[in-house]
């Protein structure tokens, strides 16, 4: 597994030199790693964490993307990503898990970037990431990094939050170190996650939540199935430390702040 201090390292120091553009060119190739085992103390931290329960024979549907995390990292540290790594903003993600995952299985992970996207704020990058065993595909994501900067383009404005609220089930008390306490367990340091220092160096007044905690967060009170499909959306950052209301229904859920939401997902089964 490539080291994540060097990538992060190297990242930083290219931040400043990028220019950021919808249509710049991007790496094209995959990253591949096989014979990927779990390292089961690894999981336990990330499980208490998040709030799953530990010691279940199959992996929380979120985990093989902190597995593919370092791969995701080595690309969009490299000179080639044309987005500063410093300050990107994980911005939705969709996952199509078609069975579950042993702790005990080996897998072959893969991470490529897909493309690049204009945003109402910037220029987004659609990161893939594949997990298999053996020929088959078990595990796909893709996810969407932002990089905000100005813009000229014409753009849709934000999504209209104009919507019945689902039923509130918990209210969750935030303590300011989730954002540290994540990273440890994932690797995502991002300076805007660790301290309101480093936050407000990137135009945030506080820490933020990083978007997979809260996802991971609300999944683990409502396990999904084997063969699940799940979208979710961070829609506004959870500034830290605060309170938050998890409401679900069915398989919809959902993270509010007062009357500011947070994050919408879905959970479906999948059929394969």
């Amino acid at each position: 597994m490539p080291s994540l201090l060097p990538a992060l390292l190297r990242g930083a120091l290219l931040s400043p030199l990028k220019r950021p553009r919808p249509d710049a060119g991007f790496p094209r190739t995959s990253l591949v790693l096989p014979g990927v085992r779990i390292d089961l103390e690894q999981l336990a931290a990330y499980e208490r964490v998040c709030g799953f329960p530990t010691g279940v024979d199959a992996l929380p549907v979120t985990y093989p993307h902190v597995l593919g995390f370092p791969l995701a990292m080595r690309i969009m540290a490299g000179r080639e990503f044309p987005l500063p790594l410093l300050g990107l903003v994980h911005t939705s993600i969709e996952i199509d898990q078609r069975a579950a995952l042993s702790p005990e299985g080996e897998y072959e992970l893969a991470v490529r970037v897909r493309e690049l996207v204009p945003h109402r704020r910037g220029t987004e990058a659609v990161v893939v990431t594949e997990v298999r065993t053996g020929d088959r595909l078990v595990w796909e994501s893709a996810s969407t990094y932002l990089a905000r900067h100005r813009t000229s383009a014409p753009a849709e404005g934000p999504p209209s939050d104009a919507r019945v609220p689902l039923p509130a089930l918990a209210e969750w008390r935030l303590a300011e170190d989730v954002g540290r306490r994540y990273a440890v367990v994932s690797g995502d340091r991002n300076p805007i996650h660790l301290h309101p220092l480093t936050a407000r160096l990137f135009g945030f007044p506080r820490a933020i939540a990083h978007g997979m905690w809260t996802v991971a967060r609300c999944l683990a009170e409502q396990p999904a199935g084997a063969a699940v499909r799940v979208r979710a959306q961070f829609r506004a950052p959870v500034l830290l430390p605060t309170a938050v209301t998890y409401a679900a229904d069915g398989g919809r859920f959902e993270l509010r702040g007062g009357e500011r939401l947070h994050l919408t997902g879905e959970t479906r089964r999948l059929i394969v």
